[in-house]
């Protein structure tokens, strides 16, 4: 995986081989981090099901402040602490933990960006975009959902869709919360 932007920029990490991985294209993340330069600088970060840690390791080259990546598979979130150790990144946490078990404790803080990238076809987009709503989001936040072609989940009313992008298999939305 590549870093495209940022204090990263162009640093290669290594991805762990595990099934159902998707690392978000590169073309994907150039479109996202556009969209969203208003919004990254200072910005709290939660990557749900942070995979390879893409979105939230962009989103700290970027100017984050923090980030907290949650990924169920240990020797997936395993890798992703390791890549953090290999940028010498200290602002950011990794939680090992079923995401919907994860949003389901209160809160220590409110985000300001999320990042929500579920394995497809498991209905898990709909529940989590519910939970985020018990203190987990700050009143203007941003949040990035990608989910299969074909599928468009309700998501809480006070969501606003900002934009929307495909590529392949997927779509990308990225909602402002309005509060």
């Amino acid at each position: 995986m590549r870093i495209i932007g940022g204090k990263f920029r162009r640093r290669q990490l290594p991805v762990l081989e595990s099934p159902g991985l998707r690392p978000t294209p590169d073309r994907v993340r150039e479109t996202l981090f556009n969209w969203l330069a208003a919004y990254v600088e200072g910005a709290q970060v939660l990557d749900l099901f942070a995979g390879t840690g893409a979105l939230g390791i962009e989103a700290l080259s970027r100017g984050a402040t923090s980030a907290c990546l949650v990924e169920r598979d240990s020797k997936v979130a395993a890798q992703l602490s390791h890549n953090l150790a290999l940028l010498e990144v200290e602002n950011a946490s990794v939680i090992s933990r079923d995401v919907s078990a994860f949003l389901t404790t209160p809160p220590s803080t409110a985000f300001s960006l999320v990042f929500l990238d579920p394995p497809f076809h498991q209905a898990l987009v709909e529940p989590c975009c519910q939970a985020l709503e018990n203190g987990w989001l700050t009143p203007q936040a941003m949040i990035y959902v990608e989910t299969e072609a074909g599928l468009s989940p309700p998501v809480p009313n006070c969501w606003s869709l900002h934009r929307e992008t495909r590529a392949g298999e997927s779509i990308g939305r990225l909602y402002q919360r309005l509060l």
